[in-house]
């Protein structure tokens, strides 16, 4: 098949045979709001999109930079619109033009189909996609799997750039070739920013660069962090990466800052697409919503900028009522009236705006987004922001927030002290002031609480990532699997010590102990990881005997167990609904002492007898409560005889991973690659910053949708710093 070299807008000819065309965009968010009647279609609309774009411009491959999905756990209309889509615009007869080099095997080793998609015979593939996963899409449950792997499964999607180990990352890229382009593709998945900050920090992240002609890839790094400072380590600095890179494709960030921005350190380029659906409303999400279709020609790039046409208008302001002491006087009785009405004729400008833009638009969905963000300090009141928002219910998506009061607190100074400098405060991000992560909620909570309420056996850092695992992933057995892991371990930590049972020095020992674990932070996170990998576990055990047991079934054996002597039967026997149910307390867990719960049964730890639990407990037909235990009764509890004659037990704290220009060109269409790995870039070397050599250069281009700021090559710049 010949065709025609395409042109770009200033008149030059590319070689096409040797252009790499790809799509970029991430922070799709399939499902966010999808229950809400008027903003509930938002996301899908727009991915639609997406992907007519890519199927109109012919590109060779999609390339998704995380957070697809909204949820970790999507809706089953979620997962249908995105499997409906992905085979309505990815599939098709459309012929390949590149080629994967690399060991697919390493690129896609948590796959059962450890290939790319469009070499499956039973596939036919004309777009494929490849992603990372985000945050809200991140490998979760016993599986540790995630809605990418879904995809992955059912051939639609590429998944790469996935990594399980809290010890050492080695991101192995995808080695692409089109022609004499070659591309090194690195991904990293979403891990938690503290800590790939300390990995980071520690040396052990390494990119593998193939040995082979290793200056002549284009070295593109896909990432899903946080670029903007939002702690002292709740982020990544783009310094962290290495500087052979040539352009960062920068997911997470919402704000579309697509067109590639120079870092003079690093010299490499970083290109921020934003989200494709507004799920804050924040100044960042106001920016104009853009995809990116990316050009590679050998070391040569260009990002064109390609607006999105059905995403929802946005428009935020802010009114600072101090800032109109000629209109507003806090002394009036009227006052409140008056900010009513100058906040609704701002509404109305707000609108007229909105119309007029969406003129010539017919895609575009009718009510706009708005936000007007009142700063009423210095004494004024504000008015029912409720009753303000019915005027306007059939004219906006969001009638519920569309005021937003908000005041600064106001700091007492000592004398002496130094002044904080408000201007500066005012002026600073959004994103830097606003954001409130929840294992920083359970760090505060802990340091600024009385002395009778601080942990005296968990740290503060583990517990506040058990409640983010327990608020973020709904793993309900988060905080419970890490009491009781923090509990047996320090009971061994002590039992090894040949510690004497006098409880100001058991408490003493305790104290350092946890003090050296605070110190020790890898050894924390396995603790961390192995809890919640039991939780898992365990909610796994409860979800598969749930599809064999009813709720009803499950009421009536706690009843029948109250008055049921202790089995350590493991099989469950259950009669018809009719008759006598029978009880089955099987230990799934039995290596650790510990048996798995129903509703209406009691739990019962290691050493626990029926006789703990009192009369009056047993009587009650509701759930029965075990008995607190503390740190000194554990202990002697470990020291004295059990009532019971029970082995011992051995705990494993191992970690178990299951994360040149030419006139014309002409095309013959190649039958389907059967190779799926290749032994010519099999290879990887483990240096990190490499000599620097010529950078990715911009073709020419006049567009003025497009970005092209690589007028000239940088290979000059990079021999001066040298």
């Amino acid at each position: 098949m010949s065709i025609q070299p395409r042109k770009m807008s200033c008149g030059n000819t590319i070689d096409d045979d040797s252009t790499f065309n790809i799509l970029v965009a991430t922070d799709i968010h399939l499902g966010y709001m999808e229950k809400d009647a008027v903003r509930g279609n938002d996301s899908f609309v727009t991915f639609d999109e997406i992907l007519r774009l890519a199927q109109e411009h012919e590109v060779d491959f999609l390339l998704l930079g995380g957070d697809l999905f909204h949820d970790n756990k999507p809706s089953r209309r979620a997962l249908h619109t995105c499997l409906e889509l992905f085979r309505k615009y990815c599939m098709g007869d459309r012929p390949i033009q590149f080629e994967v080099l690399s060991d697919q095997s390493v690129n896609f080793s948590f796959s059962k189909f450890p290939w790319v998609n469009y070499q499956d015979g039973n596939l036919n593939i004309s777009i494929p996609v490849f992603s990372v996963h985000g945050n809200h899409d991140d490998p979760t449950g016993a599986d540790a799997l995630c809605a990418l792997d879904i995809l992955s499964c059912a051939g639609l999607v590429n998944h790469f750039g996935r990594s399980t180990s809290v010890e050492k990352i080695d991101i192995s890229p995808v080695l692409l070739q089109k022609g004499r382009t070659k591309v090194a593709l690195y991904g990293l998945g979403s891990i938690p920013d503290e800590r790939l900050y300390r990995m980071f920090v520690n040396k052990q992240v390494t990119m593998l660069r193939p040995k082979e002609e290793e200056d002549s890839w284009f070295n593109m790094f896909v990432i899903h962090q946080n670029r903007s400072k939002h702690g002292a380590t709740n982020y990544i600095p783009e310094q962290f990466l290495d500087d052979f890179l040539d352009l960062v494709i920068w997911g997470h960030e919402h704000e579309c800052k697509i067109a590639p921005e120079r870092n003079e350190q690093q010299l490499f380029y970083v290109s921020q697409p934003g989200s494709s659906v507004v799920t804050s409303l924040s100044p960042g999400e106001a920016v104009k919503k853009h995809v990116g279709l990316l050009r590679i020609n050998g070391k040569k790039m260009n990002m064109q900028k390609i607006p999105l046409e059905t995403v929802r208008q946005f428009f935020i302001d802010d009114l600072v009522l101090t800032d109109h002491p000629d209109l507003f006087n806090a002394d009036n009785p009227k006052a409140t009236q008056a900010i009513e009405a100058f906040c609704m004729e701002k509404i109305e400008s707000m609108l007229e705006i909105a119309e007029r833009d969406r003129l010539g638009n017919t895609r575009q969905p009718e009510k706009p987004l708005i936000r007007l963000r009142v700063d009423y300090s210095g004494g004024f009141e504000p008015f029912n922001a409720l009753r303000f928002s019915q005027k306007f219910v059939d004219r906006v998506a969001n009638p519920k927030d569309i005021i937003h009061f908000f005041r600064h607190k106001e700091q007492k100074f000592k004398k002496g002290e130094e002044e904080i400098n408000f201007g500066k405060l005012l002026t600073r991000p959004v994103s830097e002031s606003s954001t409130l992560r929840v294992e920083d909620l359970v760090k505060q909570y802990f340091q600024t609480a009385e002395k009778n309420v601080q942990l005296s056996l968990l740290t503060e850092r583990g517990m506040g990532e058990a409640v983010q695992e327990f608020v973020d992933k709904e793993e309900k057995d988060a905080i419970e699997e890490l009491v009781k892991f923090q509990l047996e371990k320090t009971q061994r930590f002590l039992k090894d010590r040949h510690i004497d049972a006098e409880e100001e020095k058991i408490d003493e020992e305790v104290r350092k102990f946890r003090e050296s674990r605070k110190t020790n932070t890898n050894e924390e996170d396995e603790e961390v990881r192995e809890a919640i990998n039991r939780a898992r576990a365990h909610r796994s055990q409860e979800d598969g005997s749930g599809s064999i047991i009813s709720d009803d079934d499950m009421m009536d054996m706690g009843k029948q167990d109250e008055n049921a002597d202790d089995s350590d039967d493991n099989n469950l026997s259950i009669s018809n609904r009719g008759g006598a149910r029978g009880r089955g307390r099987g230990r799934a867990r039995g290596s650790r002492g510990q048996t798995t719960t129903t509703r209406g049964t009691s739990r019962r730890g290691r050493g626990t007898t029926n006789s703990e639990l009192s009369a009056s407990a047993r009587s009650n037909k509701g759930p029965v409560a075990a008995p607190t235990k503390t740190i000194m009764d554990a202990f002697k509890a470990s020291r004295q005889p059990s009532s019971r004659s029970i082995p011992a037990r051995n705990y494993s704290e191992d970690i178990i991973d299951d994360g040149s220009d030419v006139e014309e060109v002409s095309f013959s269409n190649p039958p389907k690659v059967d190779s799926r790995t290749s032994s010519t870039s099999s290879s990887y070397s483990r240096r990190g910053s490499q000599s620097q050599t010529s950078r990715g250069v911009m073709f020419d281009d006049d567009n003025e949708e497009e970005f092209d700021p690589f007028k000239s090559t940088v290979a000059s710049s990079r021999r001066n710093r040298r």
